[in-house]
């Protein structure tokens, strides 16, 4: 399977820069996979098109503000994007992070931060990643939560005095988000208001919470011609027994998101049931995955060769979503992050 296959053309000016003034005005396009019908709505109107005994699966990681800027040795603007965090003591914090320019650092190198905190260039994990030590005048997290910036894809563009920053912060969170650990956001829960929220318990639709914070392997590019040779990085997730009792009840369980999906298909056995647990995945969901749990799916618009966009042809067929896709193109739909969104089921 070639990745050239899963392309597609999108004219830049529909990739949204900021999110909608309100969460829930976002549209939505409704994809029946049987019938291969597609139709326009606002996110608003999802609970119409959810039933009673359905279970919602979200994602309720929470993204830390995990871009930084320093200064190199020779006084050039660098960009931290942490990635994991190794270890931690009351003094320091070891982060595995890529940096952007990262030309002629050094190990033992210091990233000068701010007045009260610096970096130490451990060492270069490979092409891409390396090993800083954190030291801060008092805890680092505490550095981060008041210095930190949303780590925004690359897409969306931002001056480094943007006061848009600030909102980021908000808006690239979910309103449901819940456990620190995510780099980027589960971008399909972005739509989903309080209002939206309360009118779908209203009907008796469930949530059930799975946690899987979003790493560097859920944007890493493809860089390899046959799909089949793509390795994701593994990623971790938590599902507890409430959550779990829910899901295996449900009459049908739509995803929000390609992680609450890729969590669900981790963890299923056979007959699509699944237990209370923890640990990492590092699942590749592409077309020929028979899907065991879950029924339908609340997604954003992604990337082309992306392992996110793989992962919505595997679920809705890949000629029915490039068919989709051309529809948003034409209908101005927005794409990426702050854009609109799909409801397959």
């Amino acid at each position: 399977m070639e990745l050239k296959d899963f392309s597609y053309f999108l004219p830049e000016e529909l990739i949204a820069q900021h999110p909608y003034p309100e969460r829930d005005r976002s549209r939505m396009m409704r994809l029946e996979r049987e019938s291969g019908r597609i139709s326009d709505y606002s996110f608003f109107q999802l609970p119409e098109f959810l039933q009673k005994d359905d279970v919602l699966v979200i994602n309720n990681s929470r993204v830390i503000p995990a871009r930084l800027f320093g200064k190199k040795p020779t006084g050039a603007s660098l960009e931290i994007l942490l990635l994991t965090k190794r270890e931690e003591t009351d003094t320091s914090s070891v982060w595995e992070v890529l940096l952007r320019p990262a030309k002629r650092l050094r190990e033992n190198d210091i990233i000068v931060l701010s007045t009260d905190c610096e970096a130490k260039v451990l060492t270069r994990i490979s092409e891409k990643k390396w090993l800083l030590c954190f030291s801060c005048t008092g805890n680092f997290e505490n550095y981060l939560n008041n210095h930190g910036r949303a780590p925004l894809p690359p897409y969306i563009k931002r001056k480094n005095n943007d006061e848009q920053f600030v909102d980021d912060l908000e808006r690239y969170q979910t309103i449901y988000a819940k456990h620190p650990g995510s780099i980027a956001a589960p971008t399909a829960g972005l739509h989903f208001s309080a209002e939206v929220m309360q009118a779908l318990r209203k009907k008796g639709v469930q949530i059930a919470p799975v946690t899987l914070h979003v790493g560097y392997g859920t944007f890493l590019p493809i860089t390899v011609n046959s799909v089949e040779d793509h390795a994701m990085e593994p990623e971790y997730y938590e599902i507890n027994p409430e959550a779990v009792e829910i899901i295996n009840n449900a009459r049908r369980v739509i995803a929000v998101g390609t992680t609450a999906t890729r969590t669900l298909e981790s963890i299923a056995d056979e007959k699509g049931l699944i237990k209370a647990q923890s640990g990492f995945t590092n699942l590749f969901i592409y077309p020929g995955h028979q899907f065991r749990r879950v029924n339908g799916l609340i997604t954003n618009f992604h990337l082309p060769e992306s392992s996110l966009f793989l992962l919505v042809c595997a679920f809705a067929g890949t000629d029915f979503i490039k068919k989709a896709y051309l529809h948003a193109v034409d209908n101005r739909y927005t794409f990426y992050s702050y854009g609109d969104c799909m409801l397959i089921i």
